[in-house]
């Protein structure tokens, strides 16, 4: 097991099922973070403690696990999530794919499986996240390239600026108020004439 170990959030109405999970999980070197009987303190847990992963089973009192799931994985509080259910609902399943789940895992919970599945499902959640945030990343560069260069353009129409003058009068503006060259193309392209 590595130095930092993944931590968890068990959440289960049944207690010896959560009990059970949260010995073998344990046993394996696993930090049990927190545990919860139904899916509304069980997404309070992952804000509060951020895991790893969270076990959740499907059927929960007050939220269910996929609704659960959901704002989990909307809030990107964990790296992984994966159900544990009795069902082999095929609707559960498609459910449980579209908001972003990891993976699926039927009761009784085969424990040789288990620890593998828990280290593949991580990782790969792990990687997904770290991708999202690059792509995020790409994204805001490319509008904050877009807002300057729609701001250049109209500056450079107005003032009658070179497009290097233009740039250059977008930097020293971001210097001067201390706000970012995108701010300062943004108020450009908002205000109705600009200075000389």
């Amino acid at each position: 097991m590595a130095q930092n170990p993944i931590s968890i959030v068990i959440a289960d109405d049944e207690p010896i099922t959560r009990m059970d999970l949260h010995e073998l999980l344990s046993a394996a070197g696993y930090k049990i973070v927190a545990e919860a009987g139904d899916g509304f303190d069980a997404l309070e847990a992952c804000r509060k403690f951020r895991p790893n992963l969270a076990l959740l089973d499907i059927r929960m009192p007050l939220l269910d696990g996929l609704s659960a799931a959901k704002m989990i994985s909307d809030e990107e509080l964990v790296d992984a999530i994966v159900i544990l259910t009795a069902y082999r609902d095929v609707e559960f399943i498609n459910d449980a794919k579209t908001i972003g789940i990891s993976g699926y895992l039927v009761k009784p919970i085969d424990e040789k499986s288990l620890i593998p599945s828990i280290e593949v499902m991580v990782e790969r959640g792990r990687e997904f996240k770290k991708l999202r945030r690059e792509m995020q990343r790409t994204s805001n560069r490319l509008n904050n390239r877009s807002t300057i260069e729609r701001a250049k353009g109209r500056i450079m129409e107005e003032q009658n600026m070179s497009e290097n003058q233009a740039y250059t009068y977008i930097r020293e503006m971001s210097l001067e108020k201390g706000l970012s060259m995108r701010d300062i193309s943004e108020i450009i392209l908002k205000s109705k004439k600009l200075g000389s």
